[in-house]
């Protein structure tokens, strides 16, 4: 479908991403580059949606069809010693994004050049989507409102699923999640006399351990859900009990009845850990992401289009990871793609420092949206 040439480019564009990765709401110099090219090609282009977002229009009229990908980076030190790596310390795109932008460009390159005959296609190019909500900002300030659409699609690349293979699950792709921190204050005190100072390093690591029992306590087994304590910060000596402790980590559910359960069970469980060693627990639990949750009619066009390629269409399972395409998705009818992108021998997974875009995937991600377009606005 593509010209070598133009997919040698849109590889450099993803290698020049790569080098140059943004954080969420930072993607100015990312938003440019994709900007200047739409317009190049002859589409309408609108920026500033939560700042940096980019949506580009062609054609007119119905059916209206969202195609999105995402385009900030990840606070990661990169370990990957490829030629293209990140320039900037501290900063890398290891999640993919770099490669969903170049896949998307790619297309529209195409779709440009061919025209658009029927209906409007509507390119979201998305800032923030790591844990900052920027699908979120970009509704609340307009997107479908200025850009209707009928349907909307996203595409992640996915390491644990082979090249070739292509996955659009009829309803539950991903996970809602949380993020929580838990503050335990209690009395502090010398290390030599701790029945003079409360239980704060205590009743943090009670409450570590409790909490990632309540999916298997308080959750039926048919019910998916995850509970992870990933930080525990308190102390400062080793002669010192201290009077604070701060345990955090994450909580994941699909049904919103086990969500609930989940806060509830949480915040019960932090308080009474924390009274049984004399102290008191301070819960901030922020709700962050609702689940992915796809359109049947909307998965099964996406897994016609993959089958026309080619491509293995079979299912695997949910994933307990979290996508802000959600938030998309409780707007507009649509589904959330993974496309295949395992590499052979060492394959590091997605937000390691070692994760690298798989470019041998790339055309085929680009030929997938360019048909889903031409089928999706036939109407």
């Amino acid at each position: 479908m593509f010209d070598q040439d133009h997919i040698a480019e849109a590889i450099a564009w993803r290698h020049d991403l790569h080098r140059h990765p943004e954080l969420g709401f930072e993607e100015h110099r990312t938003s440019e580059m994709i900007a200047g090219l739409l317009t190049d090609w002859g589409w309408r282009v609108h920026r500033g949606l939560a700042g940096t977002g980019v949506v580009a229009q062609m054609g007119q009229g119905a059916p209206v069809i969202g195609l999105r990908a995402d385009i900030d980076a990840l606070p990661i030190v990169e370990a990957t010693g490829a030629a293209h790596a990140s320039t900037l310390p501290g900063k890398m795109h290891a999640c993919g994004h770099d490669g969903h932008t170049a896949m998307l460009l790619l297309a529209a390159r195409q779709i440009a050049a061919e025209g658009v005959e029927t209906g409007t296609i509507t390119l979201i190019f998305q800032p923030a989507e790591e844990s900052d909500g920027g699908a979120r900002v970009m509704i609340e300030q307009g997107l479908f409102s200025q850009f209707p659409c009928d349907k909307v699609f996203g595409i992640h690349n996915w390491p644990g699923v082979a090249p070739g293979r292509f996955v659009a699950r009829d309803d539950k792709m991903m996970a809602a999640f949380s993020v929580f921190d838990i503050e335990i204050l209690g009395k502090g005190g010398h290390g030599a006399m701790p029945e003079q100072s409360d239980g704060v390093i205590a009743a943090a690591g009670r409450t570590a351990a409790a909490l990632q029992e309540i999916p298997a306590r308080a959750l039926s087994p048919l019910e998916p859900g995850v509970v992870s304590v990933t930080q525990i910060h308190s102390g400062s000596a080793y002669n010192v009990c201290p009077d604070r402790a701060v345990v955090s980590g994450t909580c994941r559910w699909f049904g919103a009845e086990a969500g609930d359960i989940i806060e509830d069970r949480l915040r019960r469980v932090a308080s009474a850990e924390a009274a049984a060693q004399g102290c008191t627990a301070n819960i901030d639990y922020q709700r962050r992401y609702p689940a992915t949750i796809n359109t049947a009619p909307e998965a099964a066009l996406a897994r016609e289009v993959a089958a026309d390629m080619g491509l293995d269409t079979s299912m695997v399972g949910p994933s307990m990871a979290s996508e802000d395409f959600a938030f998309m998705l409780n707007e507009v009818p649509g589904a959330y793609l993974w496309l295949g992108a395992a590499r052979e021998g060492e394959n590091p997974g997605l937000h390691s420092a070692k994760f690298d875009f798989n470019d041998a995937v790339l055309p085929a991600g680009a030929e997938f949206w360019v048909r889903l377009a031409r089928r999706a606005t036939q109407g």
